[in-house]
């Protein structure tokens, strides 16, 4: 699911070399954590929140075919 994830995102931001995203293991839920260039974040997130509920959706259907529950969470990058 992280792969998916990644592919997608490095095809909406301008610098795909700094997109990365970890999984997050909890009892119920998976969590994607996606981090990429600050510059980028607005593109991921698009107007009014469009692009990342998008992708929210999609990761969703993918997981209730694992009966999974499956959320999708920009973080911003270490700068140390």
């Amino acid at each position: 699911m992280k792969d998916v994830v990644i592919e997608i995102v490095k095809r909406l931001v301008d610098n795909p070399d700094d997109v990365d995203a970890k999984e997050v293991e909890g009892e119920q839920t998976t969590i994607i954590e996606i981090t990429t260039n600050p510059e980028d974040i607005g593109k991921v997130i698009g107007k009014k929140g469009r692009t990342i509920k998008a992708l929210r959706t999609i990761v969703n259907a993918a997981a209730v075919k694992d009966d999974k529950r499956v959320t999708v969470e920009i973080v911003e990058p270490d700068r140390s």
